[in-house]
C-alpha cells in the first residue's frame, strides 16, 4: 500500500550548504552583518540596557574563537558545555565556539552535579562555561568525576555578572570565582581572520548537542547539524508572523533549551530583530520590560500565558524558578499594547487559555493593534520546529498549525510503529516527520537512532495527531511515555531509577498527570514500601509518601520534582513481561484526582 504523505501548503525554500556562522554573519559589505547594518542592536540586557550590536557580536565571537584556540588549544570538532541562565554572554560564547569549528552542548541551569556530570562526560566536553551562581554545582561535578581542584579550575570559564566586557556596568567578581578564568580573559587576545567553514557535505557535521530523554534510560545527546539549523531558520521564516528591524523580541525562555537556543539566539538575528534578554521569567519584570522596551513579539510557554490570563494567583515559574506570589495587578499596571504576537511552544496550548489571554490583553488596548496568540510544534530531534500556526490560522483554536515548507509528514496508525498503515483522512495517527531539520542521530547511540528514524528517513515523534481538511494539525495524544513539565522532558524511567535507590522503596512507577491550573503535566509516583508491614495506618503511608517526595528533591533538577504527588500502593501493575502498565495507573490517577487539580494540593495516598 502506498504511503499517504502530506506536504506543506507553503512553497519550498532554498537551504544553503554552509556553516551557521557563515549563514548568519556573512557579508561582502563591511558595514553589514548578514543583510542588516552592523550598527543595529542584536542583544540587549534587560536590566541594564547594555547593548551588543550586530557588528560587535561578530567581532566578539571571532575574538572568543581565537581565545579558545590560543588558550585551550581547541580544535575543530571539540565540544564545550554551557551551564548558565540567559545572558548577553550566551551569543558570544555559542557563536564564538561555532566560528572556531567547535560543538556546543547546552545544559539545564537547574541540573545538579550528578545530572551535569553525565552530560559533561557523555558529550565529550572539554571546557565548561558557567555562571557565578552555578559554580558550586560545577565544582561538585568535577569532584564527583575524580578531578582535583587544580585540574577542574583549568576546565572552568566563568560568565560573570559584570558586563564591563560589553561596555556595561562592572560588578565585583564573586569570591567563589577567584583565580578562575572568565569570559573577558578569552577576549582581546586576537581574532580569527575568518570562521571555520562547513561547506558542502561538511554542513552535515554536528554543531549542537542538546539532550533529549527517551522513554527509557538516561538522556541522549541529539546531534544537530549546521544544515539542520539553517534549514529550520529558513523554513520558519517562511511562515512566522512578519517582523524585522523595527521590532524587538523579549527573551525569557532558557537558551539551553532547543526552543530558546534556536528561536531566540538565532532566528531573530537572521530577521534583523533585536532581542531583549532576561535571565529567567519573572512576571512583573516580563510586563515591565514589554513596556520599557516596547516589545512586539515574545516567545512563551503555556504556564506564562496562565499568568497573563489569571492574575492574581500563584505561579510555579518557568524553570529554574521558585513558587512566588504574583502581584494582583502586574498585567494591568503596565502598557502591553505594543505586543502583536505571543508565540507559544514546547508544550500544548489549549484554546480556552488562548481565548482568556486575548480577551484580557485586548480589553485595555486603544491603538487598534490586534494581538495574535499562536503556537507551534517541534522536538529537540527536529531542531525544533515542524509546524507553525500562521496569523491566517489563528482561528483554529488548539491547533499547532500547518506543516512547514520542505517537510513531509505521515500519520501512522499501526501500533508497533512499522509504518505499514496510514490514518484515514481526519483520523488520528502517530506523527512522522521527514526533512532537512531532522537530527543526524543520537550521540553514540546507533540503537536509539535506529529506533527513532526509519530506513527511509522518517522520524517517529511519538505524538498522535489529527489533520483537518485545511491542513491544520492538532496533537491529541502521545505514544511515548515522556512527561512534559512546562516544556521540559521528564523521563519516567529516570525518576523510577532514582526512587529505587531509596532504601525503603521496593518498586516504583511514574506517570504524568495533567494540571489545568498550571497548564502542564506534573510527575506523579506510585511506590511500594520495602517493608509494608511498617505502615500500619493511612497516616503513616501519607507521611512516608511525603518524605519520599521531599527526599527526591535533593536528587534531581527542579523540573523533575514529584509535583503530582506520591502514592503508596501494594504493587505496581505490570504485564507478564514485566512492563509497567502505565495506562492502569493513569486511569487510577483520574479517579483519585476526580474534581481536584494536582497542582493545588498533594493527594492523600490510597491503597
Amino acid at each position: 500500500m502506498p504511503q499517504k504523505i502530506y506536504t506543506s501548503p507553503a512553497s519550498s525554500v532554498h537551504i544553503p550548504d554552509q556553516s551557521i556562522f557563515t549563514h548568519l554573519f556573512g557579508s561582502n559589505d563591511p558595514t553589514l552583518v548578514g543583510p542588516f547594518p552592523a550598527s543595529h542592536p542584536a542583544f540587549i540586557d534587560a536590566s541594564t540596557g547594555t547593548t551588543i550590536t550586530r557588528g560587535q557580536l561578530k567581532d566578539l565571537a571571532l575574538q572568543f574563537g581565537f581565545g579558545l584556540r590560543s588558550i585551550f588549544g581547541s580544535k575543530r570538532g571539540d565540544t564545550i558545555l554551557v551551564y548558565s541562565p540567559n545572558s548577553i554572554a550566551w551569543p558570544v560564547v555559542v557563536f564564538g565556539a561555532v566560528a572556531a569549528g567547535l560543538r556546543c552542548t547546552l545544559a539545564n541551569s537547574a541540573y545538579n552535579a550528578r545530572e551535569l556530570a553525565f552530560q559533561y562526560t557523555d558529550s565529550g566536553a572539554k571546557i565548561l562555561f558557567t555562571s557565578e551562581e552555578g559554580l558550586p554545582v560545577v565544582r561538585q561535578t568535577f569532584k564527583e568525576l575524580g578531578l582535583s581542584k587544580e585540574e577542574a579550575d583549568e576546565r572552568i570559564v566563568v560568565l560573570p555578572q559584570s558586563l564591563k566586557w560589553a561596555g556595561g556596568p562592572d560588578v565585583p567578581r564573586h569570591p567563589d570565582a577567584t583565580g578562575l578564568r572568565e569570559l573577558s580573559d578569552l577576549l582581546g587576545k586576537g581574532a580569527l581572520p575568518v570562521e571555520e567553514r562547513f561547506d558542502g557535505k561538511d554542513t552535515h557535521e554536528t554543531v549542537y548537542l542538546c539532550y533529549s530523554s527517551g522513554t527509557t534510560g538516561k538522556p541522549k545527546g541529539v546531534e544537530t547539524t549546521h544544515k539542520n539549523i539553517i534549514a529550520v531558520l529558513s523554513i520558519v521564516k517562511a511562515l512566522f508572523p512578519p517582523f524585522g528591524m523595527t521590532d524587538k523580541m523579549l527573551a525569557i525562555l532558557p537558551f539551553y533549551h532547543i526552543y530558546g537556543a534556536v528561536k531566540l539566539v538565532q532566528f531573530p538575528f537572521i530577521c534583523g530583530t533585536a532581542v531583549v534578554v532576561m535571565p529567567r521569567f519573572d512576571p512583573v519584570q516580563f510586563c515591565a520590560n514589554i513596556e520599557k522596551y516596547r516589545i512586539n513579539v515574545a516567545l512563551v510557554v503555556p504556564p506564562v500565558l496562565v499568568v497573563m490570563a489569571r492574575h492574581p494567583g500563584r505561579l510555579s515559574r518557568h524553570l529554574p524558578m521558585k513558587i512566588i506570589e504574583v502581584p494582583p495587578l502586574a498585567v494591568d499596571e503596565y502598557d502591553l499594547s505594543t505586543v502583536r504576537c505571543l508565540f507559544s511552544g514546547a508544550a500544548p496550548l489549549g484554546g480556552a487559555l488562548t481565548k482568556s489571554v486575548k480577551e484580557r490583553l485586548e480589553a485595555k488596548r486603544t491603538n487598534g493593534i490586534p494581538l495574535y496568540v499562536l503556537q507551534g510544534y517541534g522536538l529537540t530531534e527536529t531542531s525544533p520546529t515542524t509546524h507553525l500556526q500562521p496569523e491566517s490560522g489563528a482561528h483554529k483554536s488548539g491547533s499547532i498549525g500547518v506543516l512547514l515548507p520542505n517537510l513531509e509528514t505521515r500519520l501512522v496508525v499501526d501500533g508497533e510503529g512499522d509504518g505499514e498503515i496510514d490514518a484515514e483522512e481526519g483520523q488520528p495517527g502517530e506523527l512522522w516527520i521527514r526533512g532537512p531539520n531532522v537530527m543526524k542521530g543520537y550521540l553514540n547511540r546507533p540503537d536509539a537512532t535506529k529506533d527513532a528514524i526509519t530506513h527511509d528517513k522518517w522520524f517517529k515523534t511519538g505524538d498522535v495527531a489529527v489533520r483537518d481538511k485545511e491542513g491544520h494539525y492538532y496533537i491529541v495524544d502521545r505514544r511515548k511515555e515522556l512527561i512534559k513539565y512546562k516544556g521540559f522532558q521528564v523521563p519516567p524511567a529516570e525518576l523510577e531509577s532514582v526512587l529505587l535507590s531509596h532504601p525503603d522503596v521496593a518498586d516504583a512507577a511514574v506517570i504524568g498527570v495533567e494540571s489545568a491550573k498550571e497548564a502542564t503535566e506534573l510527575p506523579r509516583a506510585y511506590i511500594v514500601h520495602a517493608r509494608p508491614e511498617e505502615l500500619k495506618n493511612e497516616a503513616q503511608k501519607i507521611a512516608f509518601a511525603q518524605g519520599v517526595k521531599r527526599w527526591i528533591q535533593g536528587k534531581v533538577a527542579r523540573h523533575k520534582f514529584l509535583r503530582g504527588g506520591v502514592v503508596v500502593v501494594d504493587v505496581v501493575p505490570k504485564s507478564a513481561a514485566g512492563k509497567i502498565l502505565r495506562r492502569e495507573l493513569r486511569d487510577r490517577a483520574k479517579q483519585e484526582l476526580a474534581g481536584r487539580d494536582p497542582g493545588d494540593e498533594d493527594v492523600k495516598a490510597k491503597l
